[in-house]
């Protein structure tokens, strides 16, 4: 026998029985899920796209869709709405030609009165609402001129930088500064059915998150409209602001340039042909921007206020849905191709060079 070959044989047998001797290392659970996440051989639903479910995918999207779309704008349909504009309505006939000037002159009286015919019951509570149109409470100076700490601290927190140029007034802090809380919304309506007055409850029309956590039940308005130039309604300075809920609901900026803000509710119901006389102050400046106000009475149920954006969109998802199954249909029916058919795989069509 040849030495290099028992050498050889020695030590492969050797090396064998030191590879069999490594301990094999057994994965615990964890490490085990960990290793298989890593080398992505974790087990998983492949769903394989066949016509036949793809169709029937659309199908029943669109059987879902359109139902629902159609309660929806139902609900929506059935919320009873008095829409009201009065901004050039309550402009004395001498103004109509210069508005600015009527709204400036305080020495000219705003009082107006106007008349809602009620034209289907509404049921309590009905929501009172101010809309304003072209009104651009979304613009970047505009939003970013506010100080949300001092509203929680108070006259505790100086510095109210970002709140130029409405950050202080005679060498004073302004409480609430910045120009959200400067333009705040100062046109007032009282509610009347014949020579009844409605009461008009003004509490909780704004979030509660807001009163609670937002604005300090220690901070009181301080030096606020005290400069030559007003910009909207003044606050009480005997009032937190917590209470101010007229102020709360105006600081929640809109994202749109029309909008509507919640003014109050009328807590009794409204019969059918009711008219109801609203004495409004017009005081609020929109003819310089050419804005719009409007008053909104409106009633409210599960799903809101009237908007029939939702239920539309659903209707338009359901039928498109149901128009892609039909187009998808028609061509399975005129070519179909049997699972797992590689007849139309590119390589193999006829007059493709290899």
């Amino acid at each position: 026998m040849d030495p290099d070959e028992g050498r050889v044989s020695s030590s492969s047998s050797s090396s064998a029985v030191g590879v069999s001797a490594q301990p094999i290392h057994v994965l615990s659970g964890r490490s085990k899920a960990i290793y298989l996440f890593k080398q992505q051989s974790l087990p998983a639903c492949k769903p394989v796209l066949t016509p036949a479910w793809v169709i029937s995918t659309f199908f029943l999207m669109g059987m879902l869709c359109i139902p629902i779309g159609l309660i929806c704008l139902h609900a929506s349909r059935i919320v009873v709405e008095i829409v009201d504009r009065y901004d050039t309505e309550c402009v004395p006939d001498p103004f109509k030609g210069n508005k600015e000037v009527y709204i400036k002159d305080s020495s000219i009286s705003k009082n107006c009165t106007r008349y809602l015919k009620v034209p289907k019951r509404m049921t309590a509570p009905v929501y009172i609402y101010y809309q304003l149109d072209n009104y651009y409470q979304n613009h970047r100076r505009y939003v970013k001129s506010r100080s949300d700490k001092q509203l929680l601290y108070g006259l505790k927190y100086k510095d109210t930088s970002s709140c130029s140029p409405e950050e202080s007034q005679n060498g004073l802090p302004i409480v609430p500064c910045g120009l959200i809380a400067w333009s705040l919304f100062n046109d007032t309506y009282s509610f009347f059915r014949g020579t009844d007055k409605l009461r008009v409850n003004r509490k909780n029309i704004a979030w509660k998150s807001d009163r609670e956590h937002k604005f300090g039940k220690n901070v009181y308005p301080f030096n606020f409209q005290n400069g030559s130039l007003i910009g909207g309604a003044r606050l009480d300075p005997r009032v937190p602001l917590s209470d101010q809920e007229d102020l709360i609901v105006w600081m929640r900026t809109a994202a749109l340039p029309s909008f509507r803000k919640l003014y109050g509710r009328i807590e009794e119901d409204l019969k059918k042909d009711d008219v109801i006389s609203v004495y409004l102050s017009n005081n609020y400046n929109t003819y310089s921007f050419g804005g719009r106000k409007k008053l909104v009475l409106s009633t409210a149920n599960w799903l809101g206020g009237r908007n029939n954006f939702l239920g539309m969109a659903y209707i338009a998802v359901g039928s498109c849905s149901i128009l892609l199954a039909l187009v998808f249909l028609l061509l399975h029916l005129k070519n179909p191709r049997p699972y797992r058919d590689a007849t139309h795989i590119s390589w193999n069509w006829k007059g493709v060079s290899n």
